[in-house]
């Protein structure tokens, strides 16, 4: 199998993303990701007629074939004080979140 993710694509993108990988996970990871990439190029090979529907899902569609918008319906909880009753932490009727350390990646 011919890598497309090669060690230094891969360092590049862990870098990226701003991961801490051991040389066992990398190296597992790496290899995942060529696997999956190597099923998409098989996908990608089966020869499809021009009449054959594209999936739906994710593909932008004309609006005369597209099916019509649901309406929104709000449906309030009978209870919130029950609801709020499972957070940690609440104030004012609101759950209270812990503040995110935030780091800058560069």
């Amino acid at each position: 199998m011919t890598e497309e993710i090669t060690k230094d694509i891969f360092a590049k993108l862990v870098s990226l993303a701003a991961l801490e990988l051991n040389t066992d996970e990398s190296d597992y990871l790496r290899g995942q990701l060529n696997k999956q990439l190597l099923s998409v190029h098989e996908l990608e090979a089966i020869p499809l007629s021009p009449e054959v529907p594209l999936a739906r899902h994710g593909v932008p569609f004309p609006a005369e074939i597209s099916p019509d918008l649901r309406k929104d319906v709000l449906l309030a909880f009978p209870n919130s004080t029950e609801i709020m009753k499972q957070g940690p932490q609440t104030a004012d009727n609101y759950f209270v979140v812990p503040e995110i350390p935030h780091t800058r990646l560069e």
